[in-house]
């Protein structure tokens, strides 16, 4: 069973940047499209950034031209490069498969406040 574990996430001023680290358990996590998740409070979790076995990326329209989203296969990681915060971008950070969600991890807290 895969498992994942986030981290990275803090306090950042708005305009600051945050750099997201996923690492996973598990033999085949290279074939594998990943994903990194953000859940506000009172909203659902929803899908920011996307990057399949090849390295093709897509990104919600909210962070685009703003995170970057990239994998380490020989590391099982995936990271998250987050620039220019602002404070809507406040959430719990969490990675996951594109498809075939796994159980979620713990997240990481993510606050963008002056």
């Amino acid at each position: 069973q895969v498992q994942l574990v986030e981290s990275g996430g803090g306090l950042v001023q708005p305009g600051g940047s945050l750099r997201l680290s996923c690492a996973a358990s598990g033999s085949r996590f290279s074939i594998n499209a990943m994903g990194w998740y953000r859940q506000a409070p009172g909203k659902e979790r929803e899908l920011v950034a996307g990057i399949d076995a090849g390295g093709s990326t897509n990104y919600a329209d909210s962070v685009k031209g703003r995170f970057t989203i990239s994998r380490d296969n020989a590391k099982n990681t995936v990271s998250l490069q987050m620039d220019s915060l602002k404070p809507d971008d406040t959430a719990v950070y969490y990675c996951n498969r594109l498809f075939l969600i796994l159980p979620w991890g713990q997240g990481t807290q993510v606050t963008v406040s002056s």
